[in-house]
């Protein structure tokens, strides 16, 4: 049934129409639905609440995503690891490539440069 329907009005905590839910959720509150089904004459008011959170345990990347890797020149035990392991090096960013999946859970993973 809901598949069928359009979605009108999409609103935020806080947002009039939707004070009575904020009240009611408080925090846990994300979103606020008016559905219509104009083939029955039926409006429906949905809420997205957060029933559960906690601390994220996948891991950041996929085992076959190629992941940039920074290790000085000076560190030649950690490059030869690298090399071992089949990473490129990318002389243009000055970073190794590696699939995350042969690194991961050594300390080459610490060194995987933020994107």
């Amino acid at each position: 049934m809901l598949k069928d329907m359009k979605t009108q009005k999409h609103l935020k905590p806080g947002q009039q129409g939707t004070k009575r839910l904020v009240e009611q959720f408080g925090d846990a509150l994300v979103c606020v639905r008016y559905r219509y089904d104009a083939i029955h004459g039926v409006r429906l008011k949905t809420v997205e609440i957060i029933v559960e959170e906690k601390p994220c345990t996948t891991a950041p990347h996929r085992d076959e995503e190629i992941v940039p890797v920074v290790v000085a020149y000076t560190e030649k035990p950690l490059r030869d690891k690298l090399k071992a392991a089949g990473a490129k090096w990318d002389p243009q960013e000055k970073v190794w490539l590696i699939a995350y999946g042969k690194i991961r859970g050594t300390e080459l993973e610490d060194r995987i440069c933020p994107a």
